[in-house]
């Protein structure tokens, strides 16, 4: 009976597989999918496709698959709530657990749309990718993440007025940029380089290379 079932939670996830694969697909270079394999959280996950965050196959389970894991009570969908990739970038992440027959949880499907592409829109349609972060009581931040959460929107800013996003710039225009930037002061901050270089899909050396 144990093979039975264990069978049948692997055809689920198989089948949710396919599903990670073409939504992933659908929205390159603007959705990451994950589907995570909750019955092995040290390497759970199963597939990602548009890899946005830099996380790989066989990566462990987020503190929500962690949740999810031990408490069968757990919401099944957490739709719209805010998230960052590494880098920094905002994400907007969808996450939906997937419960096998018994009622436990086996797996979750994970949709982090990445919203720092769409900073051109976002200038005049802010409202559209909003999240209740603003609203939520938070300990105040430290001056490190007002200057990189600052230095972010006005890289934003200056992109969108190019009518691209910071990382679709022509090099000439992530020269003027960076250059822009330098001559207002933003690299008096100590990691600005770093962010900067982030926010432009560049190397550091490079944004250095491109204020001389």
């Amino acid at each position: 009976m144990e093979g039975v079932v264990d069978g049948a939670d692997e055809h689920l996830i198989g089948e949710a597989e396919k599903i990670a694969v073409a939504l992933g697909r659908m929205f390159p270079g603007l959705c990451e999918v994950v589907l995570h394999d909750l019955r092995d959280p040290r390497h759970a996950i199963r597939a990602i496709e548009n890899n946005l965050s830099g996380r790989q196959v066989g990566d462990s389970a987020t503190e929500l698959g962690l949740a999810r894991i031990a408490d069968p009570e757990y919401p099944s969908v957490l739709q719209n709530y805010p998230n960052r990739f590494p880098d920094g970038r905002p994400v907007k992440s969808t996450s939906i657990g997937l419960k096998n027959a018994a009622g436990k949880y086996i797996a979750a499907l994970c949709l982090n749309l990445d919203v720092s592409v769409l900073s051109p829109v976002t200038l005049t349609l802010s409202h559209l990718v909003a999240t209740e972060t603003e609203h939520r009581e938070q300990p105040p931040e430290t001056l490190r993440d007002r200057n990189a959460r600052e230095l972010r929107h006005v890289v934003e800013k200056l992109a969108a007025e190019r009518a691209a996003t910071p990382r679709s710039l022509s090099r000439q225009d992530k020269k003027a940029l960076v250059r822009q930037l330098h001559q207002d002061g933003y690299f008096d901050s100590r990691d600005a380089a770093q962010t900067i270089a982030d926010l432009l899909g560049v190397s550091r050396a490079t944004v250095y290379n491109y204020s001389k």
